[in-house]
């Protein structure tokens, strides 16, 4: 029978874990709402609408082999969500605008519910529900590469 020995903290283990404990509750919150933002600020200071696949910087597999990867147009759809033009948004990036109210609310929840210490109930995802939106996303993302009408509305 094997047995599993503990292994030694070392010194950066030690430091991470004092520095984990010490900090304030507020610090994972600040860190992801300044990390979103940072993304936000690029976002709009870029005009991502202007662009095209072959502008700097760009997705290596549209580069490569002329297809939309699961992720185009995710940024073009959120600079279309920031200036209220849902149409087009959902036109770049449809599972994204879907997903984003969600995720925002999980978001605000784990937040509010770290610092504030209030209860806002948490949206609880069972895995169905994770694996039926990723074969969403599957698809949507073989659909949008399809060169026939009406899937070549989804191709940007």
């Amino acid at each position: 029978m094997a047995y599993y020995a503990v292994p030694q903290r070392d010194r950066f283990t030690n430091f991470v874990i004092r520095a984990y404990e010490r900090s304030p509750r507020w610090g994972a919150p600040l860190a992801v709402t300044a990390c979103m933002g940072s993304a936000v600020v690029y976002t709009l200071m870029q005009h991502p609408a202007d662009s095209t696949a072959f502008s700097a910087p760009s997705c290596l597999l549209k580069l490569t082999t002329g297809f939309d990867c699961p992720g185009c147009g995710g940024t073009r759809a959120a600079w279309y969500l920031l200036h209220g033009n849902i149409p087009q948004a959902a036109r770049h990036h449809a599972v994204f605008v879907f997903a984003l109210p969600f995720l925002l609310y999980m978001y605000v929840a784990w937040a509010v519910n770290l610092v504030a210490g209030r209860r806002l109930p948490m949206l609880r995802l069972s895995p169905k529900t994770v694996g039926v939106f990723l074969a969403t996303w599957g698809i949507f993302s073989v659909a949008r590469n399809l060169p026939w009408a009406p899937f070549t509305w989804l191709y940007v």
